[in-house]
């Protein structure tokens, strides 16, 4: 590479959702296998601050930083892909951009200049993404949303302008496009991609390359019209139809024309070593002789984004432990010991509000009283307490956050976190330590006494109520260093119940199984 850092920006126009991040992460991943040093940011022109508000439902999950940053779920793809630790800087939205000009416009900073979008927003976004790519050869910029969008503006001028502050050679702007198949003409339409690259054009962005996503494989007729209405030459624009797994996504950037196209911008001809990525495909497509069924228990049943770290976590742990997974959904709310019956192991994963709680404490409640392997995330490990707590002899345990008039709230609000329940950026956010009761299921899971993982909680366990809640069947296998929050719980007589109140299923990675995922199947197989 030359001794200029380069910057690759991808957009995305006809509708969102179209992959944007897995193409970025791709590029990424492909450009790290030629020995290139990658980072990457998501830029959202969302009026939010950070997406710890944002209804999961409606936008995936959380995804949270070592840093405590409250992020969209494309910094979890980042993650896996690149296996970074991204931090706050790889996350900028449109609402903290301005809420720091408008606090140096009240503080006098700008000394009386009229504040613009145009060049204010547009420069802080600069800086965002000059902030974002320190320390790399190669900075990966996505920007959220469709070309076009209203508050999306400011990002793609930001953008366009930024090739003027480091040299158009330094960028390389990547619009990925859909096509649609009708189904009553036969046909792919490329209309809506030519419109969406002409307004592309209109902003004054002409691409460099276009990733065409399509539902099935397209004719080639397809990119040579795209080409046509794009600018770009033939070899640069990719046919990327749904793959059957995402991770397929960096072999097939490898094997097209983007390659060399990344080779001629990066000056680096290196061929790419993509064992890593034919490792995982060669797991992900081996049939196994054994079958794993673990149950989720959930209250978001139409929307699997919403757990995208967990089912990408589970998926990795099958192909560690070498087994067939099938995942299946159970809903929280009308959740019985016939679902539970069904399946091989349970796994209740975080959450917020009282729907589905019953639900998740009957999975609990039925791990304890049969043996079946559970796996509890933060929520997981509440629910699991409440449980035991009942179990123990406390009839009416309840966490606080379900039931404010319960005398025996087995799970309270943090010290200091009282009047902010419905506050953002407020919670228990990022990396803390824990220290595991040495022989315990947790430690020999991690195969250490001593780990860090990743939080997002306001409630925790009364541990005044250690004795009922050991009565029940749980014991503290984890705490804080200072001993004053409980971050493991688990059965000691129980073939496999453990329970944490971080979220482990964000340091997974697709070629590195958590430890936690990996015991939850080994124990179910075993059965």
């Amino acid at each position: 590479m030359g001794q200029s850092k380069k910057y690759i920006f991808v957009t995305g126009g006809v509708l969102s959702g179209v992959g944007k991040g897995i193409t970025a992460a791709s590029m990424g991943a492909v450009l790290q296998a030629k020995g290139i040093n990658v980072s990457i940011q998501k830029c959202d022109p969302y009026l939010n601050v950070d997406a710890g508000l944002l209804n999961p439902a409606e936008h995936g999950e959380c995804f949270v930083t070592k840093d405590g940053a409250e992020t969209d779920l494309d910094l979890g793809h980042y993650e896996r892909f690149l296996d970074l630790e991204l931090t706050q800087k790889n996350a900028t939205l449109s609402g903290k951009l301005l809420s720091n000009l408008i606090a140096d416009e009240r503080a006098g900073k700008f000394g009386g200049k009229t504040v613009q979008l145009v060049p204010h927003l547009t420069g802080a976004i600069q800086d965002a993404i000059e902030l974002a790519a320190d320390g790399s050869d190669v900075h990966i910029v996505e920007i959220g949303g469709t070309v076009g969008d209203y508050e999306g503006l400011s990002f793609v001028e930001a953008i366009r302008e930024f090739a003027g502050r480091v040299g158009r050679e330094n960028c390389l702007y990547v619009h990925v496009v859909y096509v649609p198949f009708i189904g009553t003409s036969k046909e792919f339409k490329t209309k809506p991609a030519q419109n969406a690259l002409n307004e592309l054009r209109g902003f004054g962005i002409v691409p460099d390359c276009v990733v065409v996503r399509t539902d099935d494989p397209a004719p080639a007729g397809v990119a040579k019209k795209i080409a046509m209405f794009s600018g770009v030459s033939e070899d640069a624009v990719i046919m990327l139809h749904n793959a059957k797994t995402v991770f397929q996504i960096p072999l097939i950037i490898a094997d097209s024309g983007v390659l060399n196209v990344l080779n001629k911008f990066t000056g680096n001809d290196t061929t790419p070593d993509l064992k890593k990525w034919q490792d995982i495909m060669l797991a992900q497509s081996t049939v196994r002789e054994r079958d794993v069924t673990v149950g989720l228990v959930a209250k978001y049943m139409d929307n699997e984004d919403t757990y995208i770290s967990v089912l990408e976590a589970l998926k990795s742990a099958a192909w560690h432990t070498e087994v067939n997974l099938e995942i299946k959904w159970i809903n929280a709310e009308t959740a019985s010991d016939t679902d539970f019956d069904s399946v091989d192991a349970l796994l209740v994963p975080g959450g917020f509000g009282e729907r589905g709680v019953p639900g998740k404490i009957a999975a609990a409640d039925y791990a304890l009283r049969t043996g079946k392997p559970y796996l509890g995330l933060c929520l997981g490990l509440q629910v699991a307490v409440i449980a035991a707590a009942r179990r123990g002899g406390l009839a009416d345990a309840h966490s606080a956050e379900f039931d404010k008039a319960t005398e025996h709230d087995v799970v309270y609000i943090m010290a200091g976190q009282e009047g902010k329940e419905s506050t953002g950026g407020t919670l228990r956010l990022g990396d803390y330590d824990a220290v595991l009761r040495d022989g315990s299921k947790a430690a020999t899971a991690y195969g250490a006494t001593e780990v860090v993982e990743r939080h997002r909680h306001r409630y925790e366990v009364n541990q005044k109520f250690v004795q009922e809640i050991e009565q029940g069947g749980l014991v503290i296998s984890g705490t804080s260093p200072d001993g004053k929050l409980v971050e493991f719980v688990e059965s000691p007589e129980h073939p496999y119940f453990v329970a944490t109140q971080a979220h482990p299923e964000l340091k997974s990675r697709p070629n590195r199984a958590h430890p936690l995922f990996v015991g939850v199947l080994r124990a179910a197989s075993k059965r």
